[in-house]
C-alpha cells in the first residue's frame, strides 16, 4: 500500500463528512436518520396537516417573537440530521445559522406518513429527547392521532400526553398557552 494511499481518511470526520454531503452534494431535500440518508418529499395531505398546526400556532408565535419553519436540525455526536416538518424557534437564533440544535427550538412537530411513521414514533422520539427539545408534537396521521412529549431526558420524555384521537382539543404549554383543534388535521 502506498503512502498516499494508507494516509486517506485520516483526519476526516465523518459524521461532518455525511452532513457537509447531504447539505451540498445530495441536491435535494434529505435527511440522516441513524446513518441511512433519506429523501424528504411530503404528500399534499401530509403539508396540509402541517400547515393546519403552522396556520394555528402562528398568531402565538408572531407575539412572542418566534419563527416557524421546517429548517435543519443537527444532532451532534450522532449520524443524524433532520428537516422536522414544523419546529417553532427564537428569531434570534435564525438569522445566522445553517442548522439549530434541538435544544434551542420550543416546540418540534413531526406529521407521520405510511413510509416514515415508526420512525417519527420511535427513533426521532426517543433522538429529541435525548438532544433536549422541550415539546414533541407527534401527528400521528395512520393512527388519527396526536401525542405531546415534554420533559426531555436522556432516557427519552418523561412526560406524555396521548394519544389522543384527532377531534380532542390538545393544550400546548408556556410559552405558547394555547389549544390545538386537532378535529380538521
Amino acid at each position: 500500500m502506498s503512502e498516499a494511499t494508507s494516509d486517506y481518511g485520516r483526519g476526516i470526520d465523518a459524521e461532518q463528512a455525511l452532513k457537509y454531503a447531504i447539505q451540498h452534494v445530495a441536491g435535494e431535500r434529505a435527511e440522516i436518520i441513524e446513518g441511512v440518508i433519506t429523501q424528504v418529499s411530503p404528500s399534499w395531505p401530509h403539508e396540509r396537516t402541517a400547515n393546519k398546526i403552522r396556520r394555528q400556532i402562528s398568531p402565538r408565535c408572531l407575539e412572542l417573537g418566534y419563527e416557524i419553519g421546517s429548517g435543519n436540525l443537527d444532532l451532534p455526536g450522532s449520524p443524524n440530521w433532520y428537516i422536522p416538518d414544523l419546529a417553532v424557534v427564537p428569531d434570534d437564533l435564525v438569522e445566522d445559522s445553517n442548522s439549530l440544535l434541538p435544544d434551542q427550538t420550543l416546540l418540534v412537530v413531526e406529521v407521520t406518513s405510511p413510509s416514515n411513521a415508526e420512525t417519527d414514533r420511535v427513533v426521532k422520539r426517543r433522538r429529541y429527547a435525548e438532544y433536549g427539545a422541550p415539546l414533541y408534537l407527534l401527528v400521528d396521521r395512520q393512527e388519527r392521532s396526536t401525542t405531546l412529549f415534554s420533559e426531555p431526558g436522556p432516557l427519552g420524555y418523561t412526560r406524555v400526553e396521548g394519544p389522543h384521537p384527532f377531534g380532542t382539543p390538545l393544550p400546548l404549554p408556556a410559552p405558547f398557552d394555547l389549544v390545538l383543534e386537532t378535529g380538521e388535521l
